[in-house]
């Protein structure tokens, strides 16, 4: 299959050195919004600058918006959609050419102008539906815009039109598919683009008995395409209009490659500059390039959630705690804090990766960062779970 466009295949230099570009721009556009001033004494040099920069959280977001709807200030000369996500967060939505990016996975999954797709996500609302349409318009496929549920509907139509790729969550193929089995139909589905969920091996291998390719994206309601699947199906791929970077959760600090940590997008997108939009979601780089000859970085997927919040003894302990007892200590590499019951109390946990034997060193620090006391232990560096947790409970509640 032939690459989507040239910037799939370029060089790492070359894409470094575009996405710098577009990155000082970007921060050019933020500087004249409202609430810009967390940005603009940084002029990135490098790529690696961009660590010098404050994460943007949803909460923050939620803030902006409401002091400047409806996005912040950011101006909304080519937005032709609003959509609306819990919160309310309020997403922009473009008509330009493949506003979302989401034609290059689809690309991927092969899809393209001979196939109609039957698009089972969202338009209500949520941008869900809208992004996947734009993808199929920007690959030339025909679009059934199904939205989901009515499932007896969607067969009828999936048999009358054709469908020949399906859109959606992946398990809602599967009801598609059983309903038609159900009712004697047989489907001309032969590929899928899922997202929005987990792709259970099970179920892949159950679609690729039928004779369906699924192939998975990642994607948000504020960022479009982060990262997709090619049919090489070796991790992640990460999209050419997205920075990604994979910091320790509750900060903005970089993790060595290939570690766990929280998934930060810078988007290129001129026309809502999101710079280090922190997903929430838990995620590592990979080492060399995708079998398919598709050069970028690739990550391992989702691995979890980066927001940990737990609260023991009645107190919230949160991720950026965590990382401000790590920070107090130089020879601290990683803590990790594990919420436990004996009988009925919460007792607390902190495991301290450092070359030091005294534990007493360290629980004044403790009581002072987490606000609660707790038993610390001291392990070697680098023994702790490479998984991105910082916080974890293991109280049953059952």
């Amino acid at each position: 299959m032939t690459h989507f466009d040239a910037l799939e295949t370029r060089s790492q230099d070359q894409r470094e050195a575009d996405q710098l570009r577009q990155l000082c721009a970007q921060i050019a556009r933020v500087a004249t919004a409202p609430g810009a001033c967390r940005i603009t004494d940084v002029q990135p040099q490098t790529l690696a600058d961009l660590a010098k920069l404050p994460v943007l959280r949803k909460s923050d977001l939620s803030t902006w918006q409401k002091e400047n709807p409806p996005f912040g200030g950011i101006p909304t000369a080519n937005i032709h959609h609003i959509f609306q996500s819990p919160g309310p967060i309020y997403e922009p939505g473009g008509t330009s050419h493949d506003w979302w990016r989401m034609g290059r996975f689809l690309h991927a999954c092969g899809i393209g102008a001979a196939d109609i797709v039957q698009n089972c996500f969202g338009y209500h609302l949520t941008p869900a539906g809208m992004i996947f349409d734009s993808g199929a318009r920007a690959v030339g496929a025909k679009v059934i815009p199904a939205g989901t549920g009515q499932t007896e509907l969607q067969v009828r139509a999936a048999v009358d039109i054709g469908s020949t790729a399906y859109a959606g969550t992946p398990d809602y193929l599967k009801i598609i598919l059983d309903k038609a089995d159900a009712t004697g139909e047989r489907l001309k589905i032969t590929r899928a683009a899922v997202g929005g969920g987990a792709l259970f091996p099970s179920l892949r291998k159950e679609y690729a008995d039928r004779g369906i390719q699924t192939l998975q994206c990642y994607a948000t309601a504020d960022l479009g395409n982060i990262a997709y699947e090619s049919p090489a199906m070796e991790g992640m791929i990460l999209d050419e209009g997205v920075i990604v970077e994979i910091v320790r959760p509750g900060t903005g600090d970089p993790v060595a490659p290939g570690e766990v940590g929280e998934v930060i997008v810078t988007t290129l997108n001129p026309d809502y500059p999101l710079i280090r939009f922190a997903t929430g979601d838990l995620s590592a780089i990979m080492e060399g390039t995708s079998p398919c000859g598709r050069t970028n970085t690739r990550i391992k997927g989702w691995m979890g959630r980066a927001d940990q919040t737990t609260k023991i003894k009645g107190m919230f302990v949160r991720p950026e705690q965590v990382a401000a007892f790590v920070a107090a200590h130089e020879e601290v590499s990683r803590a990790r804090v594990i919420a436990t019951r004996n009988g009925e109390m919460d007792e607390m946990t902190i495991k301290v990766e450092t070359r030091a034997a005294n534990p007493a060193l360290y629980e004044g620090t403790v009581l002072e960062t987490l606000k609660l006391r707790g038993k610390v232990e001291l392990v070697p560096p680098g023994s702790l779970p490479n998984d991105g947790k910082v916080i974890e409970d293991l109280r049953q509640y059952d």
